[in-house]
């Protein structure tokens, strides 16, 4: 599945024309939105309350799949975000029982910092596979997070915070609505827009050409991890101001959504492409057909059994491998 908008280590020679396949997506989103549209128009759909829901339920995913992105278009992947969000939020939680909202954010986003940090240690000199490396972190920070609260929730009391972090609402719109929009375009322009988007998408591409050419490829893989840690960092503040409270169970279910919104939104599994709109795109169709299903009364389970084909099928469709 390909997305408009997606940057690649290839585009300089396939042009800029208009191309259907880039666009897939989009049509392939409508046409979902279509069918639920229309069998599902005595369950409510369409109502206003339940769009709002799909946007709300996708939000903080869509944020992590930015992050995402970027590390699978450079060919790396960090399968601890989903532990580093549950940390985060519990760290965030316990500094704003303490202090006010600007420490606490601070201190939640230095500790998936350093967690990114750690991750690109072991990656960039250790030589680890990121696959490995971000496993065992994922379970020694899921530990950690369990260790420091004794697995009880931290209530979060303070109004402003949970107002502005996933609670809350400007007008009619969800302030998670305007935080993935945020990230989006923020990550997009980066991703197409600059400098470190090109090398990322480069080294994804080729890493032994990327680093021919003069990038430092150790540099910018660690800065993603390091990057990739501090969106895990917000997506946990996100959870936390949204729920009004922190849970070390946070995140522990994400990362298989995480990858299906990815791939799903057209981005290569073996890295030189990147749509950071197409992941978004991906989120939301997940977040879409999962609302169907469960208005059409699909089980719990039977919803991870779509999502599971929907990865197959979107992983069949995907970009092959760069060629070296």
């Amino acid at each position: 599945m390909m997305a408009a908008g997606k940057s690649s280590v290839n585009k300089g020679k396939e042009g800029y024309g208009f191309k259907v396949k880039d666009y897939a997506i989009y049509f392939i989103m409508i046409g979902i939105f279509i069918v639920f549209a229309v069998a599902l128009r005595n369950r409510g759909f369409l109502s206003i309350v339940n769009v709002m829901n799909i946007f709300r339920q996708t939000a903080i995913i869509s944020i992590m799949a930015v992050g995402f992105t970027f590390m699978l278009a450079s060919g790396e992947f960090d399968l601890s975000i989903g532990s580093t969000v549950a940390l985060c939020a519990l760290v965030g939680s316990l500094m704003l029982q303490k202090t006010g909202i600007f420490p606490a954010l601070i201190v939640a986003v230095a500790v998936g910092a350093a967690v990114g940090f750690a991750n690109g240690f072991f990656v960039v000199k250790a030589r680890m596979p990121s696959f490995l490396a971000t496993i065992a972190m994922m379970g020694i920070i899921h530990g950690l997070a369990r260790w420091i609260t004794h697995l009880q929730a931290i209530p979060v009391l303070n109004n402003r915070f949970t107002y502005i972090f996933g609670g809350g609402n400007v007008g009619p719109i969800p302030t998670l609505f305007i935080w993935t929009i945020l990230i989006m375009v923020i990550g997009h322009i980066a991703m197409v827009k600059t400098l470190f988007g090109r090398k990322v998408l480069a080294i994804g591409g080729n890493v032994t050409a990327a680093r021919l050419a003069g990038i430092n490829t150790e540099k910018v893989k660690w800065t993603l991890f390091v990057i990739m840690g501090m969106i895990a960092s917000l997506s946990g503040l996100l959870y936390t101001g949204r729920l009004h409270a922190a849970r070390y169970t946070y995140g522990e279910r994400d990362l298989f959504t995480i990858v299906a919104a990815v791939v799903i939104g057209g981005n290569s599994i073996y890295g030189g492409t990147g749509s950071i709109i197409g992941a978004v795109v991906g989120s939301l169709i997940l977040g879409m057909v999962n609302n169907g299903l469960i208005l059409f009364g699909f089980s719990v389970d039977q919803q991870v059994i779509f999502r599971g084909v929907m990865i197959l099928v979107a992983v069949a469709l995907s970009p092959t491998k760069p060629k070296e």
